[in-house]
């Protein structure tokens, strides 16, 4: 009986990782500094944010990577961010001065990742006051391109 135990409890493991990998989002593929798979941006917008962002990672060498999805699955947006800015691989090596601005749209959730080397720069609480304040109040009045760009700005700023 102990032998039938430890095998449904290794099935059971088993079951449980595999749900878990099951409900995590997938990662898109990174083809450039906006990676718009909502598309929340029309053509001239997503270009004059693309300039944007290389012209500051020109001046200042921090990356800013811009990326919108339909939907989480069902995760949480911190872990997928964190994931997403990992497999992404942020930021100049050996200076971790990366920053991923993630829209899911569907579920209405934003999050700025921010790497170790800015975030004494770029901190928890200014993140979230560039949601609440700017990116929240554009989105509700369905200016999504303006929203980001605004976010953009503010994260350079």
């Amino acid at each position: 009986m102990p032998a039938f135990r430890h095998g449904l409890v290794i099935s059971l493991c088993v079951l449980f990782l595999g749900v878990a990998f099951a409900v995590a989002a997938e990662i898109p593929a990174l083809t450039g500094r906006v990676v718009d798979n909502a598309g929340l941006l029309d053509a001239a917008a997503e270009t004059q944010l693309t300039e944007k962002l290389a012209a500051f990672e020109r001046k200042s060498s921090d990356q800013i990577v811009v990326a919108t999805i339909r939907s989480l699955d069902g995760e949480a947006i911190e872990p997928y961010a964190n994931r997403l800015f990992r497999a992404w691989g942020l930021g100049q090596a050996g200076e971790d001065n990366g920053v991923l601005l993630l829209v899911a749209l569907d579920d209405r959730k934003m999050r700025i990742e921010v790497g170790y080397g800015l975030e004494g720069t770029l901190t928890d609480l200014h993140s979230k006051l560039i949601i609440e304040n700017t990116m929240v109040p554009a989105f509700r009045a369905g200016d999504f391109a303006g929203g980001i760009s605004r976010a953009v700005d503010d994260i350079i700023a």
